[in-house]
């Protein structure tokens, strides 16, 4: 116990008493290098426009909704992660939500910027909001673009809230802990006037658990609107029921892929084995697994209802197996679901670097997925005539790099300058225990 009480108080130093600045600057410039990448593409964009994209008649969703899925999916598993278990009280979660909530905030940052970006005229992105104005040009509400703004909105908010009230008691504490006057205005102000008096914990409490019992609905209504997006027009491939369940495993999926990369780098570069121990990493490990093999029930369960229904949907399956874009389809299958098979063992899902690269490996699976629903059912229109291959071009692969350096960018500021544990629940815990 007495450990873990230390470790606690350590994390609440790290901000003004960092101990790996050197891995934190190689990897800040890294991200840094993507980051201008990024701001690169967007001026090359607003300049000449999405022409500059490979997106074209039939593939018109190209790049941009399949990686603004790809990170949507990402961003909900440490809000599911960190609410969820806070309702069902499992107290192993105190190590981990904090950074996997903030991971969550980034990813759907990155994923709000693609359905603003591929609009052609993203200024005017407010045009979806039902905003009063004199000519009653109203948002239309069976388009797409108006579902994402409602569903990625919302889903930001609640997060960010989740997040901010649970880091209100440790940015107190780092406040009063803090040596330096700088730091004590930059904890104090986010610190709320917060004293620890037993109204505040009160108050605290009931605005915490709120707040996780709204977030853990949304993890689910928004990624099932996104499968919407799919299966609700008349594209083979995509007229399946089972898109919504099978949307929101995947997402969690590539969720928890992230979350155990995340914790395999903070336990390494921050020192933090005390906190993040191998029963974190196993239960990680169990959590990765479990949704991986449901993804895979998922991709049964939609190769079954294309051979029952035969016709395009038959077609559509066939050409994905041995079609031109046949390597995204096995792909998909390979990185996701072969690797994942040694988390079966317990020595296995213990050993960090593993579980880093069985996590890489997911990730990088569940986005050759994304591409593979998009394109292989697009590429082939109803009239052969129609038919036309889909080529990303260097800025969709630039655009693409660059929102990955923006997340880490964002990411390693957090770490840097904010608790990335929650300390408070840590020391209840080890003295409860």
């Amino acid at each position: 116990m007495n450990a873990r009480l230390n470790a606690a108080d350590r994390v609440l130093r790290l901000p003004p008493r960092f101990p790996a600045p050197r891995a934190w600057w190689i990897c800040f410039g890294f991200a840094l290098s993507l980051l201008g990448l990024f701001l690169a593409s967007v001026a090359w964009l607003f300049g000449h426009g999405p022409g500059i994209w490979g997106n074209n008649i039939p593939v018109g969703w190209g790049f941009p909704i399949a990686n603004y899925i790809w990170w949507l999916g990402i961003g909900h598993a440490g809000t599911l992660i960190s609410a969820m278990l806070l309702l069902m009280g499992q107290g192993w979660r105190n190590s981990l939500n904090r950074f996997a909530e903030a991971m969550t905030l980034f990813a759907v940052t990155c994923a709000g910027l693609y359905p603003i970006l591929h609009l052609g005229r993203p200024w005017l992105f407010y045009w979806m909001a039902p905003y009063f104005n004199t000519m009653n040009v109203w948002p239309q509400f069976k388009s797409p673009l108006t579902w994402d703004f409602f569903a990625v909105l919302t889903y930001l908010i609640v997060s960010t809230l989740f997040w901010y009230i649970g880091i209100i008691p440790d940015l107190a504490a780092a406040r009063d802990r803090a040596r330096k006057m700088r730091w004590k205005i930059f904890f104090g102000l986010g610190a709320l006037g917060w004293r620890g008096q037993a109204t505040h914990w009160a108050r605290w409490q009931q605005a915490y658990r709120l707040t996780a019992a709204i977030a853990v609905p949304l993890v689910v209504s928004v990624h099932s609107e996104i499968s919407l997006l799919f299966a609700a027009g008349p594209v083979p491939g995509w007229v399946s029921t089972v898109f919504p369940p099978y949307f929101v495993l995947g997402a969690a999926f590539s969720g928890f892929a992230v979350v155990s990369m995340l914790t395999v780098w903070l336990r390494w570069m921050l020192g933090l084995h005390t906190l993040v121990t191998l029963r974190h990493l196993n239960m990680l490990g169990c959590l990765l697994l479990a949704t991986g093999m449901m993804t895979a029930y998922g991709y049964a369960a939609e190769m079954f209802t294309a051979a029952y229904a035969g016709g395009k949907e038959a077609e559509t399956l066939f050409d994905r197996f041995v079609g031109p874009y046949a390597w995204s389809y096995w792909g998909a299958i390979l990185f996701n679901f072969v690797p994942l098979q040694l988390l079966w063992w317990r020595r296995w899902r213990v050993r960090p670097i593993l579980l880093f690269l069985i996590g890489l490996s997911a990730t990088i699976g569940m986005w050759m997925e994304r591409y593979m629903l998009l394109v292989s059912s697009l590429y082939r229109d109803w009239l052969e005539s129609s038919t036309g291959t889909f080529h990303p071009t260097f800025w969709d692969w630039s655009l693409f790099a660059g929102t990955i350096g923006l997340f880490l960018t964002l990411f390693l500021l957090f770490v840097r300058f904010l608790p990335v544990i929650s300390a408070f629940e840590v020391r209840e815990e080890a003295v409860d225990g």
